[in-house]
């Protein structure tokens, strides 16, 4: 579950918080990032961070230490940012505040994002959960028959049994729950896995002691039960964040480790740190750029996706500026490094992933509000029906005891802490079965609250795959058109090729492909060339006025031009009219050109939209929308996508997308309709309606069970009996997500865009004709 922090100052003299740090100390100092103002960034992974409070108990306390510059929390990676002033702090410092707060840490090294550890946490909890769910069937199993009247001896022997099973499933199911208790009261806190030790321990004892002295009750079942109760809730909140975690280390493998640097006539492998600017480097076709450089030598094409989202290569020349990550694809390139490997693009894109994360992470889910007050509240109800029972019964401690811990019995928090959990996991596999996986449990509770969409154009409305929308191509030049095309593997190739079709092909000469602008060669004598339209009216009698798509000329001859255009994704227009008629504004942001992000948009009736959008501006705009108030669903598919997939406060990404979107999506969907996008949204608005009555349930159970336990109308047995019985009303009314269908057939072909052209072009479907 969550812990529910209260306010703590930290010590004045924190040199004896912690005891020696000097080791600490060292390897916090080498993982620390210096900047070039000065200031050094110190990352430390902290397991023990598990709600909202725990973001404001550390921050507050960390804040106001001398030479600290800025704190950052990021509940979903579970770690600790700290800036601070070289000169004025030590950093052994903030892990002996971190550690009289009672959140110890362990430094990360920020060039090893994969280091964190949290796949044995998981493992850790899946094996107290299989433990405890076997020790709960057993110690039922024995239950059911002394519940049926069993007699004295058998009954006895039967709590014996029950005692040999529960002591160490409890000791060691329990660990999660009893370290999280003891680190909390250590330093003053409370937290919710204090009363859930509490109720556990004493409900343990007192079955003890009842056993050993043939006593007719004994509640064993009621401390298992719990435990592996929420034990379920637990691990499938750990699994949910181990997913969200891996966005930001899959961007990093987009880094390249070196570079290539020419220096005095010769080349030597240099390590990527060592890149600074200024440096002349060669980088071979297939190899990513190290920094953001600037083109001398060479012409090529670049796989520019992770800037720009857009599939199509990107061609450069001397004089262009290249970012760090970036594909070449084609031909050799000699560049000047512009900057150092930590102030790249890349490097900057991983920062806004992290800062993105670390405000999504801030989002206090529902069942943490409801848990702030649980803890003070079941320790007061407890210790004031002791105290009442004490006084009332002239110091008979063992009723007294009785009581009480019939009180914490049955205020544990099984309905509470199972009103979200099974939601989530119905409502994933609710989704699961029409196609969409959910990545994050806390996605459903962000996706019933926006108001507003934005999606990518590439591969999200659209499929992607370029084809020729039209074409002025005369039909007596073709089979040299399709001759030219059949030698690329160009993507604007392999469209013509579809597009013009198996037929006869021209014999041609000196065949050439020159990277960045198209193929030339010779027919007939005269030069022949297919690709860029410029490039191609240099040969051509009269020059191209096309600035994009592709052109192809014959020397002397007029030029003559393909339009490319792109397939809408099935089922855009149904979703795009779905999401508005839900009352959700939509817009379009892309890193593509503004004659095919103004297509799209009048296609499906989007009024607001934007070309040319970098992954800063994408981030810049959720921002503003989110200053307004407004609640952001992403929807995107490129590299390019990722940190706005991680900014808004949720996102999906098609299956299609490449590994970092998917990754910083909180769902992805395999199918091919963006009907799942309308879909999810509808199951997370009735995910939320059931939750807020699984939360009613809960709450109308303790006003009734609460008072009848301190009256000392309930025994532990009955309140455990209680207990279990919300559980099963708050999971019956849960399985009502699970009705209701997907209709994801509706627009089962890709549906082209349509293009504004000129007479002059025909058709495309006239012109395969």
């Amino acid at each position: 579950m969550s812990c529910c922090g209260t306010a703590f100052t930290l010590p004045a003299d924190l040199s004896d918080v912690a005891g020696p740090v000097d080791a600490r100390t060292e390897e916090l100092r080498h993982a620390g990032r210096q900047a070039p103002d000065g200031t050094v960034t110190y990352v430390l992974s902290v397991p023990g961070i598990r709600c909202g409070a725990c973001l404001s108990a550390i921050e507050t306390a960390l804040k106001p230490l001398p030479g600290i510059v800025s704190v950052r929390v990021n509940l979903t990676l579970r770690r600790v940012t700290v800036v601070t002033r070289s000169a004025d702090i030590s950093p052994g410092v903030i892990a002996n505040a971190l550690d009289a707060l009672g959140y110890p840490g362990t430094p990360v090294d920020l060039g090893d994002l994969e280091t964190l550890g949290t796949r044995r946490e998981s493992t850790r909890l899946l094996t107290a959960l299989a433990i405890a769910g076997f020790g709960a069937a057993n110690i039922m199993l024995l239950s059911v028959s002394v519940w049926s009247g069993a007699d004295a001896a058998t009954r006895d022997l039967f709590h014996l049994v029950s005692a040999l099973i529960a002591v160490p499933t409890v000791a060691f199911a329990g660990q999660p729950f009893f370290r999280s208790a003891v680190s909390a009261l250590r330093v003053g806190r409370l937290n919710m896995d204090v009363p859930i030790s509490l109720a556990v321990l004493l409900a343990l004892a007192m079955s003890l002691y009842e056993s050993l002295n043939g006593g007719a009750e004994a509640y064993f079942d009621a401390a298992v039960t719990l435990i592996f109760f929420l034990l379920v809730g637990r691990y499938l909140d750990q699994r949910m964040r181990e997913r969200a975690r891996s966005a930001v280390v899959a961007i990093s493998r987009l880094a390249a480790r070196g570079a290539t640097l020419l220096a005095d006539g010769e080349t030597r492998y240099v390590p990527l740190d060592e890149v600074q600017p200024g440096m002349v480097l060669r980088v071979a076709a297939g190899e990513r750029m190290p920094v953001d450089a600037m083109v001398l030598t060479g012409r090529s094409e670049l796989d520019r996706s992770l800037v720009t989202g857009e599939s199509a290569p990107f061609a450069v020349a001397p004089g262009a500026r290249v970012e760090a990550g970036t594909l070449n694809l084609s031909g050799a390139l000699e560049v000047e490094a512009l900057t150092s490997a930590d102030d790249s693009f890349l490097a900057e894109i991983v920062r806004m992933m992290e800062a993105a994360e670390t405000g999504r992470g801030r989002y206090v889910r529902v069942a943490d509000r409801m848990a702030r007050i649980y803890a003070p509240a079941v320790h007061l109800l407890a210790a004031a029906t002791f105290l009442l029972w004490l006084i009332a019964t002239g110091g008979d401690w063992y009723q007294a005891l009785y009581a009480a811990i019939a009180v914490l019995i049955v205020t544990c928090p099984c309905a509470l802490g199972l009103a979200v959990p099974v939601v989530h996991v119905i409502g994933a596999a609710r989704l699961f079965e029409a196609g969409i996986l959910m990545k994050d449990g806390t996605g459903l509770e962000r996706l019933a609250e926006i108001d507003t969409v934005l999606f990518d154009k590439t591969g999200t409305l659209t499929t992607g795959t370029p084809h020729v929308a039209a074409s002025n191509m005369p039909a007596t030049f073709r089979d040299v058109a399709r001759a030219l095309a059949g030698r690329s593997n160009h993507p604007a190739s392999l469209a013509l090729r579809h597009y013009l079709g198996s037929g006869s092909m021209a014999e041609l000469d000196d065949i050439r492909e020159w990277p960045g602008c198209g193929i030339a060669a010779i027919w007939q004598g005269r030069r022949v060339q297919l690709g860029r339209p410029d490039w191609v009216g240099e040969i051509a009698g009269q020059a191209s006025t096309a600035t994009e798509g592709v052109g192809f000329a014959i020397e002397g001859q007029t030029t003559a031009n393909f339009v490319l255009g792109e397939s809408l994704r099935t089922g855009a227009h149904e979703a795009l009219e779905a999401l508005r008629s839900a009352g959700l504004a939509t817009e379009l942001l892309s890193g593509d050109g503004e004659l095919g992000v103004r297509r799209v948009a009048g296609e499906l009736g989007i009024g607001h939209a934007a070309a040319g959008q970098s992954p800063a501006a994408k981030i810049d705009r959720i921002r503003a929308l989110q200053a307004g108030g407004a609640h952001v669903l992403m929807v995107g598919d490129g590299l390019n996508d990722a940190p706005s997939l991680a900014a808004a406060d949720v996102s999906m990404a098609p299956a299609s997308a490449c590994d970092a979107g998917r990754l910083a999506a909180d769902f992805v969907f395999t199918r091919d309709s963006l009907r799942s996008v309308p879909f999810a949204h509808g199951i997370a608005l009735r995910a939320k309606r059931l939750v807020r009555q699984n939360f009613g349930l809960a709450i109308a159970y303790n006003c009734i069970a609460v008072p009848l336990a301190m009256a000392g109308l309930v025994t532990p047995l009955v309140a455990a009996i209680a207990m279990s019985a919300s559980s099963i009303v708050v999971v019956a009314n849960s399985l009502r997500l699970s009705g209701g269908s997907f209709d994801g057939k509706a627009g089962t072909s890709a549906q082209p865009v349509a293009e504004s052209r000129s007479p002059a072009f025909e058709p495309a479907a006239e012109a395969t004709a």
